[in-house]
C-alpha cells in the first residue's frame, strides 16, 4: 500500500493524520445535549438496548451553557499527559447530533470548525436523521470552511434486519443506504458503526457486514465490541441468560478475520471501544484496552493477517 501505516497491521486513523496532517490528531468528544428520535417517543423511549443513559457519550464534555471553544481547551486538558500534535477533531459524540434545531445546529458545528485548535469536525448521527435542512448546512459549512473537514459518523450496527429489529434501531438498511448516498453526493466523508458479537449473529454474519462495506466504501469504520452496560435493556436480557458476551480470544479471532477481508482503502477509527468501568458489567476483559490492542497486533502478525489481506474488491 502507499500509505504508510506505522507498523500496525490495519490502516488506523492515528496512521491516517499522521500521513495527512502529519502528527497526530486526537478527537475530544462533546456532548451537545440533543436527544434521539430512539428516546424522545418519535420512535420509541428507551434507545436501542444497547445504549447507555449518556447516548454513547460517557466521557463526553458538555457545552452546555459554554462555548465549543472553551470545553474543546477543557476536553484538551485531559489529554495533558499525551503528545497530542497541533490539531483537533471535535467530536460531536452524545445521542444523535444532528438530530436538533437547525440554527442550534449551524452555531454549535459553526463555533468548532472555527476554533484554531480544530483541524475538522466528526458528527454522529442516525441515517434517518438527515433531513434536506441538514445536509443543506453541511454543504454550507463545506463552503465556509474548505481548510477543513466535516465527517459524518452513522451508527450501522449490522446489515441484517432481524438483528436490527431485536436491538431496536429503528430503520432499515434501505435507510442507511440513501444516507450514504445523499452524503457521498456532497464530498462528505462517512464513518460506518458496526457492533461484533451481537446476540444471535455468527460470524458469517459480522463478516456479511463487512463485505458490505466493502461495497459501499465509506470513508472510515469503528470495529465495536458489544459492551453490557448497566441500566439498558441489553444488561437485563444478559442478566437473564438470554446471550452470553465473546470472550476475549474470540473476539481477537473475529476481528483479525474482519480486518482481513476489509478494503485497506477504508479507515479503522476504532476497535474494541471503551466502556465506562463503573457501568461496564461485561465483557470486563475489555477495560484492558491496551492489552487487547497489543494481543490483536500480535495474533495478527502470528497468522500473517493485514487489513485487505483477502480482500477482493479491487479499488
Amino acid at each position: 500500500m502507499a500509505q504508510n501505516w506505522y507498523g500496525k497491521p490495519y490502516y488506523s486513523l492515528d496512521a491516517f493524520c499522521k500521513n495527512t496532517f502529519g502528527h497526530k490528531c486526537y478527537k475530544i468528544a462533546l456532548n451537545a445535549h440533543l436527544t434521539c428520535p430512539n428516546r424522545d417517543g418519535t420512535l420509541g423511549t428507551r434507545g436501542c438496548i444497547f445504549c447507555s443513559k449518556g447516548g454513547s457519550g460517557d466521557f463526553a464534555v458538555s457545552i452546555l451553557g459554554e462555548t465549543v471553544e472553551k470545553q474543546l481547551a477543557k476536553g484538551i486538558s485531559l489529554l495533558h499527559q499525551k503528545n497530542t500534535g497541533q490539531h483537533f477533531i471535535a467530536y460531536f459524540q452524545a445521542y444523535t447530533n444532528t438530530y436538533g434545531p437547525i440554527e442550534y445546529l449551524r452555531q454549535i458545528y459553526t463555533q468548532a470548525l472555527s476554533s484554531p485548535l480544530v483541524c475538522g469536525i466528526s458528527i454522529a448521527t442516525r441515517p434517518d436523521c438527515l433531513p434536506r435542512e441538514v445536509l443543506l448546512l453541511l454543504e454550507e459549512l463545506k463552503g465556509r470552511f474548505p481548510e477543513k473537514f466535516i465527517w459524518v459518523e452513522l451508527g450501522l450496527q449490522t446489515i441484517h434486519e432481524a438483528t436490527a429489529a431485536f436491538i431496536r434501531r429503528g430503520y432499515p438498511l434501505s435507510c442507511f443506504n440513501d444516507a450514504l448516498e445523499a452524503l457521498h453526493r456532497l464530498q462528505i466523508p462517512v464513518i460506518v458503526h458496526v457492533i461484533l458479537g451481537l446476540p444471535g449473529e455468527s460470524e458469517e454474519q459480522n463478516l456479511e457486514t463487512i463485505r458490505y462495506l466493502n461495497d459501499v466504501r465509506p470513508f472510515g469504520v469503528k470495529l465495536q465490541l458489544l459492551h453490557v452496560l448497566a441500566d439498558t435493556d441489553l444488561a437485563s436480557l444478559y442478566r437473564k441468560g438470554a446471550f452470553s458476551v465473546l470472550t476475549k480470544e474470540e473476539y481477537l479471532s473475529l476481528t483479525a478475520r474482519c480486518l482481513s477481508i476489509l478494503s485497506p482503502r477504508i479507515v479503522v477509527h476504532r476497535l474494541t471501544g471503551d466502556g465506562p468501568r463503573d457501568t461496564l458489567i461485561a465483557p470486563r476483559w475489555s477495560c484492558r484496552k491496551r492489552d487487547v490492542l497489543n494481543s490483536l497486533h500480535r495474533l495478527m502478525k502470528e497468522k500473517e493477517l493485514w487489513q485487505g489481506k483477502y480482500f477482493s474488491g479491487g479499488n
